[in-house]
């Protein structure tokens, strides 16, 4: 690999440790405040939602300017939605302002690899930088949960500048203000991430930027390779987006967990997403990443398992196991999602058209769960109801598959044999 692809990784590191040591304190904010459970559900589909009604603006943003200026710029975007949580912001608005940072930061993290390196090592790379993605994650919820502790927020809350009163009064308060800090650590590395040489593209007028997108996300839907690995990691982060509260609120329920305890669960579930990643990253490659499409269905009903569980000494390798089935989903689909996004349009967009899709889908999926809670559904029920969703979905995305590989065998072939010499 090249230097510049682990300056990417470092600064990619260190953004999603701030963003999931974040969740966990809003999580804690929001309950210490007396908001209902439905308001912690939606901080997940709040964090999607600028990626979902800016994806055509920021696939173009990324492929206009060299990508470290845009993670950059979009660092100081989270840190301003840290600063508004702070400050009199209602959680779920300034959450949805760090989604706006992280809606602009993923196409460029993404993008740049592809510019960066061939297409032999984009499935190498999409498992180290998952892998650490997934690090990232397991440190991060573990760092929030340490900072909104009695210990470590005694010391944070003890801490006083003289002559200088912060307004900052609470365990979660303390440990946002600390994520500031670590986002301004990955902002030193995007001042390090080289410039790839290739050429900038300029941004459409108004009236050919949202048509544009749309024939992008047309283009990516109708290929037959794209509108599996698509549909498949679609779904994925879909879950993975939302299983993050889904734990905290089966760990309450089923072993009488606080916050800071939970999401301790929530690494192990990191923990096993990364060891499936890495083992695709080594196993599979592009030409053979439909193989693994079976084990969404897995993922589906593993996560309705769940509810059965109440000693966590049992919830810990099952927790694992559930991880391990979608990280080993996830590769192998993504960096061939990346592959064709690549084959038919500018990287940034291809991206911004995967964000899109993806982050529907966590919305989606996230205001499901919420609204079942806000009707007075338990976390059990409404997990059934999630995790059934997940099976179905999954089993008809095979069916799709199953179907092209009978009725279009002549253009899967073709496109797997463009895979296949991409390796070399």
């Amino acid at each position: 690999m090249q230097r510049g692809f682990y300056t990417i990784m470092s600064a990619q590191f260190f953004s999603s440790l701030a963003d999931n040591a974040l969740f966990v304190a809003a999580v804690e904010l929001l309950r210490t405040g007396g908001a209902p459970e439905w308001q912690r559900a939606a901080l997940v589909p709040m964090f999607a939602f600028f990626y979902v009604v800016l994806a055509p603006l920021v696939g173009a943003f990324a492929d206009r300017y060299p990508k470290g200026k845009v993670m950059l710029v979009s660092n100081a975007i989270k840190v301003i939605g840290c600063l508004a949580m702070l400050f009199g912001s209602h959680p779920l608005l300034a959450y949805a302002i760090v989604g706006l940072g992280a809606a602009a930061y993923s196409p460029a993290k993404y993008g740049i690899l592809t510019e960066l390196l061939p297409p032999s090592q984009l499935v190498k790379a999409n498992g180290w930088i998952e892998g650490l993605t997934i690090g990232s994650i397991i440190l991060g919820v573990l760092l929030g949960g340490i900072l909104i502790g009695p210990k470590i927020s005694a010391m944070l809350l003890g801490f006083d500048i003289p002559g200088f009163e912060s307004g900052i009064d609470t365990p979660p308060e303390a440990a946002i203000a600390s994520m500031i800090f670590v986002y301004i650590i990955a902002a030193a590395f995007n001042l390090r991430i080289p410039h790839t040489g290739v050429a900038m593209q300029p941004i459409p007028d108004a009236k050919h930027l949202f048509p544009e997108f749309w024939d992008c996300n047309r283009r990516l839907w109708r290929d037959k390779l794209g509108q599996i690995s698509l549909a498949t990691t679609t779904l994925f982060w879909g879950v993975a987006g939302n299983l993050r509260y889904i734990v905290l609120a089966w760990a309450a329920a089923a072993l009488a967990y606080d916050t800071a305890t939970a999401s301790k669960l929530v690494g192990v579930v990191a923990i096993g997403t990364a060891i499936g990643a890495v083992f695709a990253s080594m196993k599979s490659s592009l030409d053979r990443a439909t193989n693994v499409i079976p084990l969404g269905i897995g993922m589906g009903l593993t996560v309705i398992l769940m509810i059965f569980i109440s000693d966590v000494k049992i919830a810990i390798p099952f927790l694992i196991l559930l991880g391990a089935l979608g990280g080993y989903l996830v590769v192998p689909m993504n960096a061939l999602l990346q592959h064709r996004g690549h084959m038919l349009m500018g990287a940034g967009r291809s991206i911004a058209v995967q964000n899109f899709n993806e982050q529907a889908c966590i919305l989606g999926l996230g205001a499901f769960y919420a609204l079942l809670t806000g009707l007075g559904m338990s976390a059990f029920g409404a997990i059934t109801m999630f995790g059934l969703v997940v099976a179905i979905t999954m089993f008809f995305i095979r069916r799709w598959h199953e179907s092209n590989k009978l009725h279009h065998k002549a253009e899967l072939d073709r496109l797997l044999a463009i895979a296949r010499s991409d390796k070399h």
